[in-house]
């Protein structure tokens, strides 16, 4: 990271709401909110002032529902993007089809207070949220991406992708840019799997190298996964637009099942 990085935030465990999966109540954790830990300057009172996170958006599933996004590109055979509880949950089943060769039920974009937020080059962003996935969503040898940062637009290949990726025998957790297919971080997916964990990614979005990415994942005791790359291209053009959802190539046929995945408390914060 810059140096206008923060230090990692602390995960507090908390209870938001409940939801119903066949006879198990889910907890939905709460994030902490990122702390502005920049030095102060006390020395003078003309100092610059130092930069700090700000929060941009910060959606309530049961109060806001689909509208906290810009958009909602459900391709399922009913509806399969939905709120639960206070989640937003994501069905995909496998006759599911976007097209010949893939399935895909996303969100994309923010909105507050009825107003579309924007990312533009140069600027620095951090998301949190958290995020359940079961075992029946599957790391695959082809794509399976949980999250997306793309420019918007028919054809634009994905600038940063949170990938569910299967080597051999080996499934991990990965966040990747995507232009040259540099892994930020990742961890053994398994262990992850089937109860809430907590996410936090941080971008500043610019050609390199002047781009960052930084990726800090939760498993609900530790972090399990903080690592960081500099230098890296997080830009294509025009402006950038976060999904999330299911997004993933039906290549890897058993692997694919009826599955959903699960997320809450989503928060976004512009440095600032």
């Amino acid at each position: 990271m810059d140096s206008l990085s923060l230090r990692h935030i602390r995960w507090l465990p908390a209870v938001l709401g409940t939801i119903l999966l066949g006879n198990t109540l889910l907890a939905s954790p709460t994030l902490a909110t990122p702390q502005n830990t920049a030095p102060q300057n006390t020395a003078s009172q003309n100092a610059t002032p130092q930069a700090q996170w700000i929060q941009r958006w910060s959606p309530q599933a049961a109060k806001d529902g689909l509208g906290a996004f810009e958009g909602v590109e459900d391709h399922g055979k009913t509806k399969e993007i939905y709120v639960q509880g206070n989640n937003y949950r994501f069905d995909m089943l496998t006759t599911d089809r976007d097209g010949s060769d893939r399935q895909r039920n996303e969100v994309k974009g923010m909105v507050t207070a009825g107003q579309q937020l924007t990312i533009g080059k140069g600027d620095t962003w951090r998301f949190t949220y958290s995020m359940y996935i079961p075992s029946t969503l599957r790391a695959t040898t082809s794509f399976t991406h949980i999250m997306q940062m793309k420019e918007p637009g028919l054809g634009s290949a994905p600038i940063v992708t949170l990938d569910l990726r299967r080597r051999g025998s080996a499934s991990s957790l990965e966040l990747v840019v995507n232009k040259t297919n540099t892994v930020v971080g990742g961890t053994d997916l398994l262990p992850l799997q089937n109860k809430w964990i907590s996410i936090d990614v941080s971008f500043r979005y610019d050609n390199a190298p002047n781009g960052t990415a930084h990726f800090i994942v939760n498993d609900g005791t530790r972090n399990v996964v903080d690592a960081q790359k500099s230098g890296v291209d997080t830009w294509l053009a025009d402006r950038v637009r976060p999904k999330w959802g299911i997004y993933r190539s039906i290549n890897d046929k058993a692997d694919l099942l009826n599955t959903y995945l699960l997320l809450t408390n989503l928060k976004a914060y512009q440095l600032s």
